[in-house]
This record gives structure tokens, C-alpha cells and sequence, in this order.
């Protein structure tokens, strides 16, 4: 088996189910003119998504905790198919909501069980590497996925848009079994295996650390678009391209990012966390630049390198349920998504202006920092 090849593939779907999450928020517009809907009312679509992550990370991983892996992954390929198809083909704004929430359910569970599948296709000192390449496919939607279906949503309608993803998942269904040899689930799993990672302290720390620190990105990108138009002076139709510089740092974050944690992972953490308070404090300072907060979107993408690192801190909290530590990793940074643009709201709503999510963002990510150093100083304890 030609483990690139896996790891490739298994990227894909992670390109597929991120293409799908974020290029809902870019196609609301859309959406709520066809139903009739106000924008407000259109945003419960990416708000059921969330909802379908934060259920089906631990649902599926825990009642799927005997299952072979590459049949996990193709069964989670099909949710992405069914999920967007039947977004594509709602007639209703209650139908969609219910297609919106059934494509989240395949999210965390994806994630956390391909990051598993690639970690163990490679040496132990290269785990978080593998899983890097992995959330390179989230990375990519970022570069292309999404600018490529938000101008099908402009050019064919915004149904175009999903009914592309869910090819991408037939796709995936197909080249899974080609490329992916058989994983069968540890000796002793079970789903009361995989529940026992609700009992470690650890775990949930962890978990926190993801939830808040990262909510920093989210209350940022959540706004980027008006930031950008009203602050920056850029005109609308130039934002995917400012995002694809946030795309392209993701991609360096995790190329670059998933070595370093390799050779020493906590310290990676650290480090990542203090990389991203810096330079969404600094994106905040020159959003009324173009090249420079274009440059600060790029420096900001890095500090993604924070997933895979993360995902393998929570990998070695939980031995006995590595497949549900890793799903809720997913779970955690879909919380961030929902704190980044609470807070971020609440400094606009305030009067701070656009600009303001960067310091908003900052905050947050320093207050991971601090959550993940408790964590230390209790496991040190301990």
C-alpha cells in the first residue's frame, strides 16, 4: 500500500466536508432569497451544521467503536453524500436544515477517525505529521474548495454548490477501498472503552484549550468579510483571494507545524498559541492595510498547526479511547467557532469596530494558553 496515496485521499475528504462547512456561510445570501428568509434566519443552516458535528463526533465514534476503519470511513463518505444531496435538493428551508444538521454528523467522526488511520500508516515519531496531512484537505478547501463553489453558487445557483461535495464524497467512497488498506479497531475496544475519555480531566482541559484558544481564528474569520470591505477598503469580489492567503498559511502551519510537534509536542503547543495571540493582535493593528493584513491573514493560517498538535495531545490523554478523544477535537473547534463570532459580535456590537476581532481573537487565544498551562502544571502534579 503507498501510504502518500492513503494519505492523500484521506486529505480529500477532509477537503470535501471543509468546502462544505464554510462555503454555506459564503452562499447565505442565496440561500435565504430562495427560501424567503431573512439573513439571520439563513444563518440557523450553518448553526445546524455545528450542531451535527458536536452530536455525531462522539455518537458514531462510540457506537462504531468495534467497526473496522476504512468501513467507517466509507460509511462516513456516504453521510457526506446523503447530507449534501440533500441539500442541494431541499425544497423547503425546514428540509434543508435537516440536510444542513445530517452533513454535520460525518465531520468530527471523519476527522478524528482518518487522523487515527493516517498516524498508523506511519512511524510513531511522525504521527503528527500524518495527521497534519490529513487537515491539509481542510487547509486546501480554504486555498480552493471554497472560492471554487462560491463562484458556482454566483454563476449556476448556490445548489450547484453542494451537489458538487456530494460527488466529492461518492468520490471518496470509491477511492477509499483502493488506497486504504483494512484498520481494524484495537484489541479491547468498545464503546465503553471510548466513553471512559469523559472520565479524564486531561481530556477535558484539552478539549477547553481547543474550545476557547481557538475561538481567536473564529473571531476573526467570522468577520472578515465586512473587516475587509469596510476597514481594509478592499472591494468584495478580492476577499477569496485575501482568504486564500489564509488558506496558504493554514497549509504552511501544517506542513511545517506537524514536524515541529513531532520533535516536541507540548513545547509546539505552546508556541502555536503564542504565534496566533501575536498575530491576531497584529492583524488587528494594520486591518486598514491591504499588504499588510493580507500578510497578517497569512501568518495568522499558520498557527492551524494548532489541530493536529492538539489532536495528538488528546490521543495520549486517552490510550484506551484515542477514536473519540480525536472526534471531539473536531467537536471542540466547532465550540470555538460559536465563541469566536459571539465575542467577536459582542466588540462590534459595542462599538469597537471591524478591526476589533483581531485583539477580540487575541484574547481568546491567550486565554487557551493559559487554560493549557493549568493543564500542564496539574499533569505535572499528578
Amino acid at each position: 500500500m503507498n501510504t502518500a496515496a492513503a494519505h492523500f485521499v484521506l486529505a480529500l475528504g477532509g477537503l470535501f466536508l471543509g468546502t462544505a462547512e464554510f462555503a454555506a456561510m459564503g452562499l447565505l445570501p442565496s440561500i435565504a432569497e430562495t427560501y424567503g428568509v431573512d439573513m439571520p434566519t439563513a444563518g440557523h443552516l450553518v448553526s445546524l451544521y455545528a450542531i451535527g458535528v458536536v452530536v455525531g463526533a462522539p455518537l458514531l465514534t462510540v457506537v462504531t467503536a468495534r467497526m473496522e476503519k476504512r468501513k467507517l470511513l466509507m460509511g462516513l463518505a456516504l453521510l457526506i453524500v446523503v447530507g449534501n444531496a440533500g441539500s442541494a435538493l431541499a425544497q423547503s428551508f425546514g428540509m434543508a436544515g435537516v440536510a444542513r444538521f445530517v452533513s454535520g454528523l460525518p465531520h468530527g467522526a471523519y476527522y478524528g477517525t482518518a487522523g487515527l488511520v493516517a498516524a498508523s500508516l506511519v512511524a510513531p515519531q511522525k504521527r503528527t505529521q500524518a495527521i497534519g496531512h490529513v487537515m491539509l484537505g481542510l487547509a486546501a478547501a480554504n486555498v480552493a474548495g471554497v472560492p471554487l463553489v462560491t463562484w458556482m453558487g454566483q454563476v449556476f445557483g448556490w445548489r450547484s454548490a453542494f451537489a458538487l461535495v456530494a460527488a466529492g464524497g461518492a468520490l471518496l467512497f470509491v477511492l477509499l477501498p483502493l488506497v486504504v488498506s483494512r484498520r481494524h479497531a484495537d484489541e479491547g475496544a468498545s464503546p465503553l472503552s471510548e466513553l471512559s475519555a469523559f472520565g479524564s480531566l486531561q481530556i477535558w482541559l484539552t478539549l477547553a484549550t481547543a474550545a476557547i484558544g481557538f475561538g481567536g481564528m473564529f473571531a476573526v474569520y467570522s468577520y472578515i468579510t465586512p473587516t475587509l470591505t469596510e476597514i481594509t477598503g478592499i472591494a468584495e469580489a478580492y476577499v477569496p483571494w485575501m482568504l486564500a492567503l489564509w488558506g496558504l498559511g493554514m497549509v504552511a502551519g501544517n506542513t511545517f507545524g506537524g514536524w515541529l510537534a513531532d520533535k516536541a509536542l507540548t513545547c509546539s503547543i505552546v508556541g502555536f498559541f503564542a504565534w496566533t495571540v501575536a498575530t491576531l493582535a497584529l492583524f488587528g493593528a494594520v486591518a486598514s492595510s491591504v499588504w499588510l493584513a493580507g500578510a497578517a491573514l497569512f501568518l495568522v493560517g499558520i498557527g492551524f498547526a494548532l489541530v493536529p498538535a492538539l489532536q495528538a495531545r488528546l490521543m495520549d490523554a486517552a490510550p484506551r479511547a484515542q477514536s473519540l478523544a480525536s472526534a471531539m477535537n473536531h467537536s471542540a473547534f466547532n465550540f470555538s467557532n460559536a465563541i469566536g463570532a459571539w465575542t467577536g459580535g459582542l466588540a462590534i456590537s459595542a462599538g469597537f469596530g471591524w478591526a476589533s476581532t483581531g485583539f477580540v481573537g487575541a484574547a481568546l487565544a491567550l486565554a487557551g494558553l493559559v487554560i493549557f498551562a493549568g493543564a500542564l502544571m496539574l499533569q505535572r502534579k499528578d
